[in-house]
């Protein structure tokens, strides 16, 4: 249950299609199989200074960018194969590069989503996230593999401080979303919410090209969720694996760093995230081998084609 969250072309594509991993690595639509997604198959942050700038209100300029882009590349990525597992995975990630500027349809460095309402402070987004399947893994010996899964929804993304003057921007960003499993009769598994503060940074200082992204996030997710993942059937208890119901609730947090810069011909990104269990509800599972753990990946990709369509796009 690693998040894919998608890290790519910009800032914070980073770490969460969510839960924690749960987020394919999608900011230029790189695709990272970072925690929880993998084909076979994310608040925390500092919450007082929302208080303070959500005073602060500024225009940001436009810059003219290509209303499309598309490329291709590899990566490689590290994760657990869901969160709270000890097994440690290192996967080569092959991704598609795309950058598309469209009225609903969006891919950028804010992820891949689609557009339902843009204000100039608050925008409401169509998001996704995914989780990577869990297979031989010791903690579920005899318990059925974990399918990966898809989770979808709307996504609330308010922008608490940004000024045309200064390469930093702080968003509030509220996700909900709906899971499934992705298999050829898909399930219903429940819900999550995943709140987090961003801090995005676009050619700071004397880093000109430069993305860099700071992000805290708080993980919440219903009782049909975390059954999914945390729970032990009576069916499948043993001396060392008691059974055990998930009651829904807290999940943790997640912090994580990404970096990125396009080069005219050559993209090149990557992330670090950290990832928490303290106090999540589900804890006491005893699927859960460890309660905190890193997980990385970089990825580089060349641009084979763009548009001569120019269009204005929110720096």
């Amino acid at each position: 249950m690693q998040s894919v969250d998608a890290i790519g072309g910009g800032v914070h594509g980073v770490a969460r299609l969510t839960q924690g991993a749960r987020e394919i690595v999608a900011r230029h639509v790189v695709v990272f199989y970072d925690e929880d997604v993998h084909e076979q198959g994310i608040l925390l942050r500092t919450v007082f200074l929302v208080a303070l700038i959500t005073l602060l209100t500024a225009a940001a300029r436009a810059d003219e960018e290509p209303k499309w882009t598309v490329g291709a590349g590899l990566g490689v990525a590290g994760f657990e194969d869901y969160r709270g597992a000890d097994a440690v995975h290192v996967y080569p990630i092959p991704f598609p590069y795309l950058i598309y500027h469209g009225d609903f349809l969006k891919s950028d460095r804010k992820g891949v989503r689609g557009l339902l309402f843009a204000g100039d402070r608050l925008e409401i987004n169509l998001s996704g996230n995914a989780t990577a399947p869990g297979h031989n893994d010791p903690a579920r010996f005899g318990m059925p593999n974990l399918k990966p899964t898809v989770e979808l929804g709307p996504a609330l993304d308010l922008h608490l401080w940004k000024r045309a003057d200064s390469p930093w921007r702080l968003d509030l960003e509220v996700p909900v979303r709906a899971a499934y499993t992705v298999e050829s009769s898909p399930r219903f598994i429940g819900g999550t919410l995943s709140p987090s503060l961003n801090l995005n940074a676009r050619s700071p200082g004397r880093l000109v090209g430069w993305d860099f992204g700071l992000e805290a996030a708080a993980l919440f997710a219903d009782s049909r969720y975390d059954d999914y993942f945390y729970s032990v059937q009576p069916r499948f208890a043993t001396g060392l694996r008691p059974a055990y119901s998930a009651p829904g609730g807290f999940g943790g947090t997640e912090t994580s760093f990404t970096f990125a810069k396009r080069f005219p011909r050559y993209w090149i990104g990557g992330y670090l995230r950290h990832d928490s269990l303290g106090n999540a509800a589900f804890d006491p599972s005893p699927l859960v081998q460890t309660n905190h753990y890193w997980s990385m990946g970089i990825g580089f990709a060349w641009i084979l084609r763009e548009s001569k369509e120019r269009v204005e796009v929110e720096n």
